[in-house]
């Protein structure tokens, strides 16, 4: 589970080194979520697609990492968070994750809108 705290540095961080773009801003957001069965990812993404994520596609294991089999499933959403709104929304794809019976909810990113 993410914590307050991670969530808080991720902000603080970002802040920080971030050039031309504020997190604090509409900013393109990426979550993410593992399995090794990539059907069983995509029938359980569709419910957030509902919701206004984007499936942006799977992210392959790299050659060097011992686990050949986990896959990434990255979704994307413009919106605004606050360390406060991002940490329930990480609470609810958590929950989301653990009753579609995926291997996890793996975090998120944040981006300048010109990163879409």
């Amino acid at each position: 589970m993410i914590t307050r705290d991670q969530v808080q540095h991720m902000f603080d961080i970002t802040r920080e080194r971030a050039a031309g773009w504020s997190i604090d801003e509409e900013c393109l957001w990426s979550y993410f979520f593992t399995d090794t069965d990539r059907a069983k990812l995509l029938t359980a993404c569709r419910e957030l697609e509902a919701e206004g994520f984007r499936v942006v596609g799977f992210l392959e294991p790299t050659p060097e990492k011992d686990d050949q089999m986990t896959v990434f499933l990255r979704l994307d959403r413009v919106e605004t968070h606050t360390v406060d709104t991002l940490l329930a929304l990480n609470e609810r794809l958590s929950a989301f994750a653990l009753a579609k019976h995926l291997g996890s909810y793996d975090g998120m990113e944040a981006a300048a809108l010109e990163a879409q």
